[in-house]
């Protein structure tokens, strides 16, 4: 019932709100029968009625309380006369509050519009919001308690109401989109506060903010290391979740919904118009430095978290619709989060494919990560397993918006059969943890093998060949945010995660890392020796690999979290890059290889490699062969050798649509991961090394004539990539005719 404050307010005299439209969801400016005003329309298929709350310019006094006069196919809409962009408003939802059947409507809580494209007011508490009375225990339960009858309004942000055609206005107006190729795709994750917070040269300003993450410095940066997509950690507006706010912590990471049309306010200088308008200047400055922007989102959860989390939308307005329960009402949880999107309800497909244009018609943005993305295709007429082409991911296939952006899947979540390596369908690209977890166990001492490695070297084709995927749906990583970075791996063998206040408990406990003898920080300058050599062959692994390789902001530096590998509520010098403390020779290293990659077909290799013989630059041989340290064939054994962490790969492959009349190279990969030096025996003729990763150098073009060059054999040091090129005369002999 309606209190007689909202009666009063109720339909209020001059405001009539007609029929309207049910399309498109959310708040429209638009002329309805020769007179402007905004429409309304709300999803809500059980529902009883649908309350349009309007505040003032302030959003502290409701001016207005209207019930939307139409249901049409489970939207409840309405057109109010009249109203004018930049209008404040929030929604009240009627109908039964049964928990345990699935529904909590509860009139007195004010909702936000999932639609919203923007949001006036603090988000600071709002996982504090509850919709039920008496405090929420470990063995308690809400699904018999009352509804709290105490109106939250005060405490809410409210939407607010955009120009949606000045809005798209703004992001045609961005820079071209680069359309970076794929072959040539260098991927970069970073946070927006963290990457530059610490960094001395950016305006003080401008630090921790888009504007910030586009200033000349940072631009500087990703020109020296060579990358070609940054890929941001959720910038759509996010809460922190009720257990941090208690510790005095927050969601530092941002995977935590709230507002899918929404860019993160905490990440705005205050230097421009609006929020909006920073982000677009962003993206438009590293589109003019031919650098694409991908945005890690997350809808696999909302932010209202589990059955004791707070009401801020989707539960208030139809929490049977928008979630997946069980037969008792509580949530299905493929995420670990509490809850899960019923994405196979078109509602909630509606509010991906939306979200997804919005960010790329409004905003410029260049391609999408999904976090936990098993959990798009799982269909509930499959008892919510994973198909490829449910309904969602077909929705995505299909979209001629979406038709020229990257696709990139974290291809699992924490729901039965959540590991879907491999598994999505064409035009996606998989982060591949096979790739890390290989390149760790091989390098830093763990059980693994030498056919393991070459697997993960040559696009792990054991998970992506197939039904007509190349190697470029596979992204290889050695590290990224929920982990140990790169300097951590190298360091610390457990994890440290105290920081965290769940007495470390948290994080990932299998994380094949190693520390040389020594925990932590040392000044023994043998361990720091080790720990460098395994860093850069590792990085040298990642960069000389098939697939898209993506490197974790502050592994160029040397940035570490002290062992933290979980640091999703450490916003503080803990994840904050340390600039001031960064690696220039590693910086220095990972830019040389990346310009080797980008600068020869051989290293990025789009095909598969067959080890037959292909034809190419008037030379006959095979793509791809294998050999040991002695120079003999690699055979079935030496695959499967747990003990020797030593191989050869000898490469030859031209990329004609690159072909140019400079003589065709031949390139030789040698992998050493032992602690004693290797001899290898090198193929006939003369050999120029331009790649040692113990050294900690590569060598530019330019300089390969002045390489140190060898012909019979070579020497690598303990824990190292050696790169060795020869020009192109006459093919290699298979090994049986040289005899």
């Amino acid at each position: 019932m309606l209190t007689s404050d909202a009666d009063a307010l109720a339909n209020r005299p001059g405001l009539p709100c007609k029929t309207g439209q049910s399309w498109p969801l959310g708040a429209t400016c638009m002329t309805l029968d020769g007179q402007s005003g905004i429409n309304f329309a709300v999803y809500s298929r059980h529902a009883e009625a649908i309350e349009l709350c309007l505040f003032d310019e302030h959003g502290a006094q409701e001016t207005a309380r209207i019930r939307l006069p139409a249901h049409s196919d489970g939207v409840w809409h309405g057109f109010v006369r009249g109203l004018k962009a930049g209008q404040l408003y929030g929604l009240r939802a009627h109908g039964p509050y049964q928990p345990a059947h699935g529904q909590r409507f509860n009139p007195a809580k004010l909702l936000l519009d999932p639609f919203a494209r923007a949001l006036k007011g603090s988000t600071q508490h709002l996982s504090l919001e509850r919709d039920y009375l008496g405090q929420a225990a470990a063995d308690a339960t809400v699904l018999n308690a009352a509804p709290d009858p105490h109106d939250n309004a005060p405490r809410m942000p409210k939407a607010q109401v955009l120009d949606l055609a000045a809005e798209l206005q703004g992001g045609a107006a961005i820079t071209r989109k680069p359309g970076v190729p794929l072959a040539r795709t260098v991927l970069y994750e970073a946070h927006v506060k963290g990457l530059t917070q610490r960094h001395p040269d950016v305006p003080v300003a401008l630090r921790g903010t888009y504007a910030g993450l586009a200033s000349p410095p940072m631009l500087a940066h990703y020109r020296h290391l060579g990358i070609t997509t940054l890929c941001l950690l959720p910038v759509q507006l996010f809460v922190t979740e009720a257990h941090l706010l208690q510790k005095g912590l927050r969601n530092y990471w941002g995977y935590n919904t709230l507002a899918y049309f929404v860019p993160e306010p905490a990440y705005a200088s205050g230097q421009f118009t609006d929020d909006r308008t920073e982000f677009r200047h962003m993206v438009d400055q590293l589109h003019q430095h031919g650098l694409e922007v991908v945005l890690d989102v997350v809808f696999n959860h909302s932010a209202e978290s589990d059955t004791f989390g707070p009401t801020l939308s989707w539960r208030g307005l139809d929490n049977a619709s928008w979630y997946a329960l069980d037969t008792a009402g509580q949530y299905l949880n493929f995420s670990g989060c509490g809850n899960s999107f019923n994405l196979a309800q078109p509602c909630a497909v509606q509010l991906v494919m939306d979200s997804l244009r919005w960010w790329v018609q409004a905003f410029g943005v260049d391609g999408f990560r999904f976090d936990l993305a098993t959990a798009l295709g799982r269909d509930p007429i499959l008892h919510h397993d994973f198909h490829p082409m449910s309904g969602l991911l077909t929705a995505l296939a299909q979209d001629p918006v979406l038709a020229g952006i990257k696709l990139i899947a974290e291809p699992w979540d924490l729901g039965p059969n959540g590991y879907q390596l491999g598994r999505f369908p064409a035009r996606w690209h998989e982060w591949n943890d096979r790739f890390r977890d290989t390149s760790r166990a091989f390098w830093l001492g763990h059980h693994s093998t030498r056919g393991g490695l070459a697997r993960r070297l040559t696009g792990s084709s054991d998970y992506f060949d197939h039904d007509g995927r190349s190697p470029l749906a596979c992204i290889n990583l050695l590290s990224a945010h929920d982990g140990m970075t790169l300097a951590d791996l190298t360091s610390y063998r457990h994890k440290h995660n105290l920081a965290n206040g769940e007495g470390n408990r948290d994080g990932q406990h299998h994380n094949l890392s190693a520390n040389a003898g020594v925990e932590g920080p040392t000044d023994d300058v043998t361990v720091q020796s080790v720990r460098a050599q395994w860093r850069r062959a590792l990085l040298a692994t990642l960069f000389c690999s098939q697939g898209l390789p993506q490197l974790l902001a502050g592994d160029e530096l040397g940035h570490s979290q002290q062992g933290n590998n979980n640091a999703y509520c450490q916003d503080n010098e803990t994840s904050w890059l340390d600039w001031p403390g960064a690696d220039p020779e590693l910086t220095n290293f990972v830019g040389g290889l990346v310009h080797l990659r980008q600068t020869h077909a051989a290293l990025r290799h789009a095909r598969w490699f067959t080890g037959r013989a292909t034809a190419g630059a008037g030379v006959t041989a095979a793509d791809i062969a294998w050999r040991r340290p002695d120079g003999a064939a690699m055979a079935a054994p030496d695959w499967d050798d747990a003990q020797s962490r030593s191989f050869a790969g000898l490469i030859e492959v031209t990329d004609t649509a690159e072909a140019s009349d400079a003589m065709p190279l031949r390139w030789l990969l040698l992998v050493h991961a032992g602690d004693e030096p290797q001899i290898f025996a090198l193929p006939p003729g003369r050999w120029h090394t331009v790649l040692d990763s113990a050294a900690s150098w590569v060598l530019p073009d330019a300089q390969w004539n002045s390489a140190p060059a060898c012909t019979q054999a070579i020497t690598a040091a303990p824990r190292t990539m050696l790169g060795l090129v020869q020009h192109v005369t006459n093919p290699v002999l298979p090994l049986e005719a040289q005899a």
